[in-house]
């Protein structure tokens, strides 16, 4: 018998299904805490473009079980729904149909138990948006792969040695200038196609750099990714809304919570601080 779900909704993107990075094991651990009535897969579940480059492909032990652990939730009422992303655009051909009870869309307009609108998107329709010379392109790819790989092997001697999930790429991004320009930029090009839409906010994933605010009147959320930072969002039965980690700690708070006041968490006043630098660069 499936038990009964404890949030409205759950967003989660980036998995990177089919390659070493995706830590499935983890978002297995929250999705067995969150149970939600509805779960949008933002994107980029499967890394088809990761799968096509290897020799063999395969899901290891942990990804078979977090998508068999998916395809239960469709089966036994969960409404899920799945905007593919980059590196899962083939299945946007299938886009407006319904397989195993799972519906892909290519974007969506999630409405909150409080009545606000959120357009849902994957992200990477703002990509045509930044303009960089190509060699910085290249360079920042390597860069990229190369902080992924260190990760990876961080990852593991850390659970070798039974230490909790952490993530150094993810830490050296938060400490990178060109990366938080980045994050405005997408930020701003998103928040543009929610005045277009006439929607209250939005969220989405891709840039793999998690935030969650209110910016200009809007609601803006970056859910993250699974994997460096291992976050998603979540939707309570209220309509409040919480940026989380792999273990349902919340990270930050919806800024118009239902009501009551409560102090700012330390990863809040960090997000503040980043946007302040945003906003004075």
């Amino acid at each position: 018998m499936a038990r009964r779900p404890n949030a409205r909704t759950l967003f989660v993107s980036d998995l990177h299904l089919g390659t070493p990075d995706a830590q499935a094991q983890l978002l297995l651990n929250l999705m067995r805490l969150v149970r939600p009535e509805r779960l949008y897969l933002v994107g980029d579940v499967f890394d088809l473009i990761a799968m096509k480059r290897r020799a063999i492909s395969v899901l290891d032990g942990h990804q078979q079980r977090l998508v068999r652990h998916i395809l239960r939730l469709a089966r036994t009422g969960c409404e899920v729904i799945y905007i593919p992303g980059n590196h899962d655009a083939a299945f946007r051909t299938f886009c407006g149909e319904t397989f195993r009870s799972i519906e892909v869309r290519r974007d969506a307009v999630h409405v909150t138990q409080d009545g606000r609108r959120l357009l849902v998107s994957h992200g990477d329709e703002f990509d045509g948006h930044f303009k960089a010379p190509r060699w910085k392109l290249v360079v920042g790819e390597m860069a990229l792969h190369t902080m992924r790989r260190t990760n990876r092997w961080t990852v593991q001697a850390r659970r070798r040695m039974g230490r909790p999930y952490w993530s150094l790429s993810a830490a050296l991004k938060r400490r990178s200038g060109n990366v938080k320009h980045f994050a405005g930029a997408f930020r701003q090009s998103a928040l543009a196609r929610v005045r277009r839409e006439g929607v209250d906010g939005y969220i989405g994933g891709h840039i793999h750099i998690p935030f969650f605010g209110e910016c200009e009147g809007f609601v803006y959320c970056n859910d993250g990714d699974w994997v460096e930072n291992c976050t998603a969002l979540v939707e309570e039965f209220d309509g409040r809304l919480r940026l989380v980690d792999w273990q349902n700690k919340t990270l930050v708070d919806d800024p118009r919570p239902p009501s009551g006041h409560r102090e700012k968490t330390e990863t809040e006043d960090w997000l503040a601080d980043e946007e302040g630098q945003l906003t004075s660069d």
